[in-house]
């Protein structure tokens, strides 16, 4: 029978059907009972047709009540009725929320439970009947553990009932003392919040016209004003009421574009008209809160060829095409057919196309594939396309050299073992011998293969343009074999686009099975800091690479299209802060952090716990702060500290770059950094340079001179310190703090405890916490000496509750426990201190996660800082 919570709420037993034709199955119903609601639950799997349950409910009062409904999201198909109303379906894959697997060997097959927001139902007071169909994919198969139907703030918690949730999560803040649990309630978005961003963006995206570039930036067409894109992977959710409060909950956050990346194909290339209406449907709803969408379509390894396809001969089912787009004309066809599909296709409801609408900011040719990368290798590249690939090498040759006897003279008969002149073909040598070797085969090949990807980015640019495209297009993103010779002409092939694209994560030596894509327990991993340049491998020097060192090609925007901090490195909070301040100073216009693969505050929306996570308290709980800080510009761009212009006829020489992007940087080659302000040949140019302000990289036709300014008095490698050239930010990398000091922006993060009382231009800061970000940005415009409306955010580390880990050796970590629900920070403390001299008059109010106020705390005088609470507003009314 329904059980009544205190307050309005009915929680109902799948398994307490008074009426249900479900058939259960001895494999399908062995579970863990013990995370069942009651021990039990309804199910349904067979060869027979689908199935019904009927239930009765005693509603209360009158009124609107949140429906949700505790079932299995995979592969399978559920409907509801109440009353005599029509028959309405629920989204329960897009909808999930927790999953959980209940197969009592704990494979991941189809038993799966988790909980979906069916949504808002008005009730009358008395019984009325609540009916479920399940129909699933496979054996129509369907489980139902509970349903609920309540009229206070609920957030799903497995088993929990909405009066025990709140005691479980006093539960959890006492067994874990110190730290405090993530449990915000759901946002209602009304204008009570006294932390919304929403005002950043425009009244809708596109207000100003499509996005195009002048002078290096993006800009709004129709006012030529610049705009900065602080973007994510996504949106996760996949109906439409979902995806407007994913939207509303983004822009409330600063975020103002999505990167809109999935393929609209099956594994035939057939277009699925289904993801181009999904697709329509994400650019109105991020549209609608001024948010812009980017698509990126195509990846390789969302393909695999069968055997018998018609345009891509000789895969066999499970290769992925890699290159192939590059060169195969029939291949390239297909791929045009999805840009025509998703870009012409008018909406069922509105008749509008997606090429007319200003809100899609761009689009990304391909993702992750180049002929200078590790997968162009014969082993993975089937013998017919290869060939075909071969015979354009030879025609090339022929063009350069007369024939292919004379080209055989030219490289001193240095061979490839598939090469066959008789047929006219020629091979290609491995990328790390020609690397190593250098020899003129090896330039030609390189030359060779970079024309064919540059001529392919310049002809799908074309093809986009003539299509009606009118926002700004970019080539790919990848790395290279190697970053000195090869990754400068990766980036000159991107050049015939609008803007240079690049991705980049700062990883933790995630290994053991599966790590790539997902956490689990037995896996290993390293907790390792941005601030101090730790190397990923646990030990040793430090490593000057990261992914936020971004130099401008040839003048053009640049953006980084996927970053992160991989999850469990207990280091993840550094990133919001970091990107935010460098991206800044080097005046990089786009970051899209990976990924938002849940809309909820969950450590795994999906099956599986994902390495990328941006609903977390460490994450997106820092956007506020990070994004007004970046889009504002309130860390200005440094001085151009170096020009390096590059003789494309040197780089096909493969002689390098002083400027490698990917490189790890070895303290062996200060001895190559140049003393002076030129560049001689063998010269390499100090990464830290990055952190010190902008860099210039030029293709040029013809030698030309490169410059670098004088870094003695900016990067201290003996203090190991670096200090931006505007002066606005220092990083100290031998004790993994980083200082920001601007009018508008003032923070301190990293390792806390050792930095003492920290004096910034108009706060003084003051925590033990070991690991933290404390920051103020002025949000009224006025710099923070004089702003009556401002943000403190603050932040420490995360971890997944009950997550457990435990040294194997030095610097090694290996997943004891992947944890569960809530998330969970480090008890936040710490003094922030105002200088002004009105501090007195400044108040302070403590604000929840979703921006809400909470009460009064103070003055600007000394804000003491709460353990449990990220956001204060400080004003003057």
């Amino acid at each position: 029978m329904p059980t009544p919570s205190r307050g309005q709420s009915i929680w109902v037993e799948g398994e307490d059907a008074v009426k249900s034709s479900a058939k259960p199955h001895p494999w399908y119903t062995d579970v863990t009972t013990d995370q069942l609601s009651g021990s039990d639950f309804l199910s349904h799997y067979g060869d027979q047709a689908s199935a019904e349950a009927e239930y009765v409910v005693e509603v209360p009062a009158d009124g609107e009540y949140q429906f949700w409904v505790r079932a299995n999201p995979v592969r399978s198909r559920l409907s509801y009725q109440i009353g005599d109303d029509p028959w309405t379906a629920i989204d329960l894959k897009s909808l999930a929320i927790g999953n959980t697997n209940i197969a009592s060997d704990n494979k991941p097959d189809l038993r799966f439970l988790a909980w979906a927001n069916v949504g808002a139902v008005v009730l009358s007071k008395g019984t009325t009947s609540v009916r479920f169909r399940i129909d699933g994919e496979l054996n129509h198969h369907g489980s139902i553990d509970c349903f609920v139907l309540t009229r206070e703030p609920f957030q799903p918690s497995g088993i929990l009932k909405p009066d025990q949730i709140a005691e479980r999560i006093a539960h959890i803040a006492k067994q874990n003392e110190g730290w405090e649990p993530v449990r915000p309630a759901q946002d209602k978005f009304d204008d009570s919040a006294m932390l919304d961003l929403r005002h950043l963006n425009e009244p809708f995206a596109g207000a100003n016209g499509f996005i195009g570039v002048q002078d290096g930036e993006f800009v709004h067409q129709a006012t030529n004003e610049p705009v900065r894109f602080w973007a994510v992977n996504g949106p996760s959710s996949k109906n439409r009421d979902a995806l407007r409060s994913e939207a509303k909950l983004l822009a409330k956050r600063g975020v103002n574009m999505v990167r809109v990346h999935g393929g609209y194909f099956d594994h035939d290339g057939h277009v699925k008209m289904d993801a181009v209406a999904h697709a329509h449907d994400v650019v109105a709803a991020m549209k609608a809160e001024g948010i812009y969408s980017h698509f990126s379509i195509y990846f390789p390894l969302w393909l695999t060829p069968p055997d018998d396809s018609q345009w891509l001969e000789g895969y066999d089912g499970n290769q992925h095409p890699f290159a192939a787009l590059m060169f195969n004309p029939q291949f390239q066809e297909t791929y045009q057919s999805w840009w025509k599909a998703l870009l012409l296709t008018r909406n069922a409801t509105t008749g509008k196309r997606l090429i007319d609408d200003p809100a899609v900011a761009g689009l990304e040719i391909q993702n992750e594939d180049s002929f200078l990368f590790w997968t162009f290798d014969a082993k993975n590249i089937p013998d017919p396309q290869l060939r075909m690939l071969e015979t354009q090498f030879a025609d090339w040759l022929v063009k350069r050299y007369g024939s292919l006897e004379k080209t055989r003279q030219a490289w001193k008969n240095v061979k490839s073992p598939r090469d066959n002149f008789l047929e006219g073909r020629v091979g290609f040598r491995a990328l790390w011998s020609i690397a190593a070797d250098r020899t003129q085969r090896d330039k030609d090949t390189v030359r060779f293969l970079v024309e064919t990807q540059r001529s392919f980015y310049e002809e799908t640019y074309k093809y986009l343009r003539d299509l009606g495209f009118q926002g700004v297009i970019t080539a790919s993103n990848w790395t290279t074999a190697n970053a000195d010779l090869l990754g400068p002409l990766e980036k000159y092939s991107y050049t015939s686009t609008d803007f240079i694209d690049r991705h980049g994560y700062f990883g933790c030596k995630n290994e053991g099975e599966h790590s790539a894509w997902s956490i689990r327990d037995g896996q290993t991993y390293v907790d390792r800091s941005a601030l101090k340049f730790e190397p990923e491998n646990g030990t040793g020097n430090p490593q000057f690479l990261h992914p936020v060192m971004d130099p401008k090609y040839n003048g053009m925007p640049s953006m980084i299209s996927e970053t992160a901090w991989n999850r469990p490195n207990r280091f993840r909070s550094e990133a919001p802060l970091y990107l935010a301040v460098y991206g800044s100073l080097q005046q990089s216009n786009a970051i899209a952090h990976f990924a938002l693969d849940g809309s909820q505050w969950s450590v795994k929306p999906g099956f599986f716990m994902q390495p990328w996570t941006l609903m977390s308290p460490a994450t997106l709980g820092q956007f506020p702060a990070a994004a007004l800080i970046y889009r504002q510009r309130l860390v200005t761009p440094g001085d151009v500290l170096a020009e390096v212009n590059l003789n494309i006829e040197d780089l096909f020489d493969l002689q390098g770059t002083p400027l490698p992007q990917g490189a790890a940087f070895d303290a062996l080659r200060l001895e190559d950094v140049p003393k002076g302000t030129s560049l001689e040949p063998g010269n390499v140019i100090d990464p830290l340079i990055h952190y010190a302000g902008r860099t210039e990289v030029n293709f040029v036709e013809s030698p030309k001179p490169s410059r670098i300014q004088p870094l003695a008095e900016l990067i201290d490698r003996e203090k190991k310190t670096v200090l931006s050239s505007n002066r606005e930010v220092l990083l100290d990398y031998g004790k993994g703090l980083l200082y920001v000091n601007s009018a508008s922006a003032q923070a301190i993060s990293g390792m806390l405890s050792i930095a003492g009382d920290v004096s910034l231009k108009d706060i003084i800061v003051a925590s033990e916490l070991e690991l933290g970000h404390i920051v103020v940005v002025s949000l009224d415009g006025q710099p923070i000496a004089k702003s009556q409306k401002m943000l403190l955010q603050v932040m420490s580390e995360e971890k997944n509750n009950h997550f457990r880990s435990v040294e194997t050796e030095k610097g090694i970590r290996q997943i004891e426990s992947i944890g569960e629900e809530p998330w969970l920070f480090r008890s936040l403390q710490g003094d922030v201190k105002f200088k002004r001299s009105d501090a007195k008059q400044l108040r302070v109010t403590a604000l929840d996660l979703n921006g809400y106020p909470i009460e009064s705390v103070g003055t600007a005088e000394r804000i003491s800082l709460r353990p449990d609470i990220i956001y204060y507003l400080i004003h003057d009314d």
